[in-house]
C-alpha cells in the first residue's frame, strides 16, 4: 500500500506543477522538479506526519523505480534519434565533450584543493569533487531537448553525442575514484587497459547485434499472435544491452539507449514502429519521466546551504559556468552560432542522475570523514554536490529556454 500511496502523491503533484511550468511557457520538468523539492522539504519538516515520504530517498524499492525510469527516458531517447545522424554529430561532439569534462574537473578539482582541510583523504576528496561537475546527466539533457523540441535538430544531436562521450569517459573518472576511495593511490596500467578493452567489447557486441540482428528478428515478429509482442520483445532487447553494459562496468542507461538507437524503420513493420514509440512516449512522459525528476528534487538537503554558503555558492557556478564554457566554446570553434553554442554548452550542464549515485557511493566508503572530526565544509560536502546538482538542473531548462525559445515547439 505504501508504494502505491507514494506513486499516487508523486504522479498527482508532480502532473499538477508540470502542467504550470508549461502554462509559463517553461518545460514540464522545471515543474516536476519543483514538486520534488516541495514535496521532499515538507516531508522532512513535519516527518512525523509524512514518515513514508520522509524516507523516501532512502528506500530501495522507490531507487529501482527511479532506476527504471532512467531505463525509459533513455530507451525512448533513442528511438526518437536517428543514428547515422548522430554518428555524423559524433566528430563535432568528441571536442565538446572533451572541453565539457576536462574544465569543470579542473574548477572542482582546483575548488576542494583551495577549500578544504589537510587530510589523508584530501586528495581523494578533491577528485570526488572533480569528477562530480564533470559528468553531465544525460536523462535530464535528453528530457529537455525533448521539452524544447530540440533533440532531433543538429544542436541536440551533437549535445546528445558529447553526453554519451562525456559518460564512456566519466567510466574511467569512475575508476580512479574508486581506487583512490579504496586503496588511497591511483589504478594500475592493467586496470585502465582492461576498463577500456571492456567499452571497445560492449560496442562492438552491441554495434553487431543491432546492425544485423536486430532486423533479422524484427522481420520474424510480424507473425507475432499475441497482443503487443513486438512492445515486449523491444524492452527484452533494452534489457538486455543494459544488463551487458552493467556486466561489463558501465552504467545500464547507455545500454538502454543503444537499444532504442538501433529500432529504427527497417526493423519492424512502419506502422507497428509507430505504435510502439507513441505507446513508449506515453508510458515514459506520462509516468516515469515525472517520477524521475520529483526523486531529485527529493534529495535536497538545506544543511550545506545554511553551513557554508560561500562554498556551495562558489561550487554552483564553477558547475554551470564550467560547462557552459568547455562545452560552449570547442561548439562555437566548430561552427555553431553563438547562440546555439550557448545551448550546447548550457544543455551539457545539467547534473542530477550518476552525480547523486558517485555522491553516495562517496558517501558510503566513508569518504567525508576525515579529519576527524570532520570540519563543516567536509560534512556537508555530499550536500553541497546535491545542492549543486539540483541547481543546474533546474537552471538548464530555463536558461534553454530563453536562449531557443523562438526555435522551440
Amino acid at each position: 500500500m505504501h508504494l502505491l500511496y507514494i506513486l499516487l502523491v508523486l504522479l498527482l503533484v508532480t502532473r499538477i506543477c508540470g502542467e504550470l511550468a508549461e502554462r509559463l511557457r517553461q518545460p514540464a520538468l522545471v515543474g516536476e522538479l519543483i514538486a520534488g523539492i516541495a514535496l521532499g522539504m515538507l516531508a522532512n519538516r513535519y516527518s512525523g506526519t509524512f514518515p513514508v515520504l520522509a524516507d523516501l530517498p532512502d528506500n530501495e524499492v522507490f531507487k529501482a523505480i527511479t532506476d527504471l525510469a532512467i531505463f525509459f527516458l533513455m530507451l525512448l531517447a533513442g528511438i526518437e534519434l536517428h543514428p547515422r545522424e548522430l554518428v555524423q554529430a559524433s566528430g563535432r561532439a568528441l571536442g565538446v565533450a572533451a572541453g565539457g569534462m576536462l574544465l569543470p574537473l579542473a574548477l572542482g578539482y582546483g575548488l576542494a584543493w583551495a577549500f578544504l582541510p589537510d587530510s589523508p583523504l584530501k586528495f581523494g576528496q578533491s577528485l570526488f569533487l572533480g569528477t562530480a561537475l564533470a559528468i553531465t546527466a544525460v536523462p535530464v539533457s535528453i528530457k529537455v531537448l525533448m521539452d524544447l523540441g530540440e533533440l532531433k535538430t543538429k544542436l541536440g544531436q551533437t549535445v546528445v553525442s558529447a553526453a554519451v562521450f562525456d559518460d564512456v569517459l566519466s567510466l574511467m573518472l569512475l575508476a580512479v575514484l574508486t581506487a583512490v576511495i579504496k586503496t588511497g593511490g591511483l589504478p594500475d596500467a592493467a586496470s585502465v587497459v582492461s576498463l577500456v578493452g571492456k567499452v571497445i567489447l560492449y560496442f562492438l557486441i552491441a554495434g553487431v547485434f543491432g546492425r544485423y540482428v536486430f532486423p533479422w528478428i524484427g522481420r520474424r515478429l510480424k507473425f507475432a499472435q499475441a497482443q503487443e509482442f513486438q512492445f515486449s520483445a523491444l524492452l527484452v532487447a533494452a534489457l538486455a544491452y543494459a544488463l551487458l553494459a552493467e556486466e561489463l562496468g558501465m552504467h545500464f542507461m547507455l545500454g538502454a539507449f543503444l537499444a532504442g538507437l538501433f529500432f529504427v524503420h527497417r526493423t519492424i513493420e512502419p506502422k507497428v514502429f509507430d505504435k510502439i514509440q507513441s505507446s513508449l512516449t506515453s508510458l515514459t512522459m506520462g509516468l516515469f519521466g515525472p517520477l524521475f525528476f520529483a526523486s531529485i528534487g527529493l534529495h535536497l538537503d538545506t544543511a550545506a546551504a545554511a553551513e557554508i554558503p560561500l562554498f556551495v555558492g562558489i561550487l554552483v557556478l564553477a558547475a554551470f559556468f564550467g560547462k557552459l564554457l568547455g562545452a560552449g566554446l570547442p561548439a562555437y570553434a566548430m561552427g555553431f552560432s553563438p547562440r546555439d553554442a550557448l545551448g550546447v554548452g548550457t544543455a551539457m550542464s545539467a547534473r542530477g542522475a550518476v552525480e547523486l549515485i558517485i555522491a553516495n557511493v562517496a558517501l558510503q566508503a566513508g569518504l567525508f570523514l576525515q579529519p576527524d572530526p570532520p570540519p563543516p565544509i567536509v560534512a556537508n560536502l555530499f550536500s553541497a554536490v546535491v545542492i549543486m546538482a539540483l541547481a543546474t538542473t533546474v537552471v538548464t531548462p530555463l536558461v534553454m529556454r530563453s536562449l531557443l525559445g523562438a526555435k522551440s515547439k
